[in-house]
């Protein structure tokens, strides 16, 4: 569906740069439509939204904000104010897709004032549909979501411009935030230039903390200067060219963190919809040229094509599924604590499916290497603390597994998972010690920390049953054990249980009692049991 759709939207933005230039030279507006189109369709920074399944919504976004334009545009031409209800219905679907649609209404003006010659003041005219239904739009969102963007995040994973000073987390200085955000912006250049090497995830440390003491934040600030420089230069001699940067400027705005916070540093995702001011600057800045330059410069354009057709195929392999994407980026944004975290998490995930258990531990190994790595680029990730937690559960290092969980809790004492999985871990060490070490009392003294939190659970309770049984305190076992058929009186095995506690607390008639009980439920229960002693 992605696919279809990003097909229907390159078909569009060829169509809508034909009906830009449609008072041109034909030979003008067919030439930047199709390099404008072909650019875009090709672009591997794209390859994110179009092979990640999330990205539909950045795709119905552009297509219902575009295709608004498309037919604002025809309405306009052939005066039939009809299709600008149109215009902004289909405005409106596009916002409810993704709300950075809405810097669109500023694209609108530029676009009659660039290609259909209005002045400013006339172009508010066209563009009421899309004020229209950006204020429905905002309407709704205000009535659901209230009108306060409440206070910054204080979790790094959710604002990136904080620092750790001793134990705690403060937001970067001026300088530092905005350099570090210029950084990013001249990233997004470079990405749009050179699209390598590619990845999904710059969340912090991906990228470092920055000040305008660092020459790429420096030069990334001059860039930006002077494409608004021209971008304001073209606008008052009405040169075309400007409106690929208008409309970069403008439609990344909402995305650059400097507007709004956005939750992480910057995306390939939040560059769709700017990348086409950048393919229509690079349609309109080759058609300049003179025509035996530009004829060797299309040569050259085809061969940057290929390249970029190649390196699109050679990058949708990765979003196969989470273990490939994970465990490939990881090795691009090696400093992202939230991506090693996630290859750590699948890498877990995965090695549990393994059968061979060398092979299981090694993937095992592999995914603590990458959450100590998480925890080392943020020391306050409880997720990380989370998952090493059970990483370490399954390669059976359960006091580790413990000390993890603790960690995890220590940071937040309600963290429901921490809570669950630290009382499992208490189980299953309990079980270890009892069953493969042969330490009835350690395993008692963790299956009793199991039970504090899984007051209700038949395992703990068995695992109890049997400690106590094999340390000679039946009455204490046939405890345990009743409290066992209570959970699950369906059970045969706790029934049975239950009547070998009677037999070796001496009461012969209780023990009978309860084996018919099993006996009952499961007429070859004994015939199993015995079985499983002679294994």
């Amino acid at each position: 569906m992605n696919a279809l759709l990003y097909g229907l939207l390159v078909l569009l933005i060829f169509n809508l740069v034909l009906l830009f230039f449609k008072r041109e030279k034909a030979e003008k507006a067919r030439w930047i439509a199709l390099a404008t189109a072909l650019l875009f369709a090709v672009h591997p920074v794209h390859t994110e939204v179009v092979a990640n399944i999330k990205g539909c919504d950045e795709l119905l976004t552009m297509l219902g904000g575009l295709a608004a334009i498309y037919f604002s545009l025809r309405a306009f031409d052939k005066q039939k104010w009809a299709g600008q209800i149109l215009a902004a219905f289909l405005f409106f679907l596009g916002l409810l897709a993704k709300e950075n649609a809405i810097t669109l209404v500023a694209v609108v003006p530029l676009v009659y004032y660039f290609f259909r010659g209005l002045s400013l003041p006339k172009t508010i005219m066209p563009t009421l549909p899309f004020l229209a239904s950006t204020a429905i739009f905002l309407g709704i969102r205000g009535s659901v979501l209230g009108w306060n963007l409440g206070e910054p995040s204080m979790e790094l994973m959710n604002n990136p411009f904080l620092k750790l000073v001793g134990n705690s987390w403060v937001p970067l200085n001026p300088g530092e935030k905005l350099a570090t955000i210029f950084y990013t912006l001249g990233k997004y250049i470079q990405l749009l230039i050179f699209p390598h090497p590619l990845t999904h995830d710059y969340y912090p440390r991906q990228i470092p903390v920055m000040t305008f003491g660092d020459p790429l934040a420096l030069l990334s600030l001059l860039a930006y200067l002077g494409l608004l420089g021209f971008a304001v230069w073209g606008l008052f001699r009405k040169k075309a060219l400007s409106f690929g940067v208008w409309y970069y400027l403008l439609t990344l705005s909402i995305v650059s963190n400097i507007v709004f916070p956005v939750g992480t540093n910057m995306g390939e995702r939040f560059i769709f919809m700017p990348s086409l001011g950048f393919c229509l600057v690079v349609g309109m800045g080759l058609y300049t040229m003179k025509p035996a330059l530009r004829k060797n410069l299309a040569w050259a354009g085809a061969v940057v094509l290929l390249l970029f057709s190649v390196k699109t195929l050679l990058r949708n392999p990765v979003w196969k599924d989470n273990y490939t994407l994970f465990t490939t980026d990881v090795k691009t944004s090696t400093n992202s604590a939230k991506l090693q975290n996630s290859a750590g998490g699948e890498t877990i995930e995965y090695a549990v499916t393994l059968k061979d258990p060398q092979a299981r531990n090694a993937q095992l190994e592999v995914a603590v290497g990458h959450l100590k790595e998480a925890i080392r680029i943020h020391p306050t990730y409880k997720n990380a603390y989370l998952l090493l937690g059970n990483a370490h559960n399954y390669l059976q290092r359960y006091e580790e597994s413990i000390a993890y969980y603790d960690k995890a809790l220590q940071l937040d004492p309600n963290y429901p998972e921490a809570i669950r999985n630290r009382a499992v871990t208490y189980r299953d060490a309990g079980k270890f010690f009892g069953e493969k070490q042969g330490d009835a009392v350690k395993a008692e003294n963790y299956l009793r920390k199991a039970l504090e939190q899984l007051p209700d659970d038949y395992e703990t309770l068995r695992l109890l049953g049997v400690a106590c049984g094999v340390q000679g305190r039946s009455q204490e076992a046939i405890q345990y054990f009743s409290r066992a058929t209570q959970i699950m009186p369906d059970n045969a095995d706790a029934w049975l249980n239950l009547s070998y506690a009677w037999y070796n607390g001496g009461n012969p008639e209780e023990g009978k009692k309860y084996e018919q009980k099993a006996l009952e439920l499961d007429p070859t229960i004994l015939q199993q049991r015995s079985t499983q002693s002679g294994q």
